[in-house]
């Protein structure tokens, strides 16, 4: 079996059957963000609180990509020969906060704003030693 680890620690739980994104709650004013971090976004307040976000949101605007990103930052294991057009966006998580991520289908035909989406995990490249590494994206319900 391949061994399989999350491209960044810390951005979703990991290995879960129903993997969840891991936001931060701020205990004096409510703020949601994701990914958690130490200190509020909002009113600046140390201590905020990790906590699951929901699985399940609503595509709020979306692009596709259709050129290979430069490296670095991008980390695919693709080429510019190679590379895939794929879609990001912005999905909102009801209760929560918009989580910025790719998207499962690329053919914008198929997308439309407040269309329902569901959190899954993707291969994303390979590690030195030969495993994978995976990523959050978000796919039409």
């Amino acid at each position: 079996m391949v061994k399989r680890i999350p491209l960044a620690p810390g951005l979703f739980t990991w290995p879960a059957e129903e993997p969840a994104l891991l936001g931060g709650c701020c205990g004096s004013c409510g703020h949601v963000a994701f990914p958690h971090r130490e200190h509020c976004l909002a009113c600046g307040e140390a201590g905020v609180a990790q906590v699951e976000l929901p699985r399940r949101g609503r595509l709020w605007t979306f692009t596709t990509q259709r050129f290979r990103p430069p490296s670095p930052p991008y980390a695919g294991a693709d080429t510019p020969e190679t590379f895939v057009p794929f879609s990001v966006g912005y999905v909102e998580l009801p209760g929560a906060c918009r989580v910025e991520a790719r998207l499962t289908e690329p053919d914008p035909a198929k997308l439309a704003i407040g269309q329902e989406m569901e959190l899954t995990i993707l291969p994303f490249g390979s590690t030195p030693d030969g495993g994978e590494t995976v990523v959050f994206a978000f796919q039409p319900v």
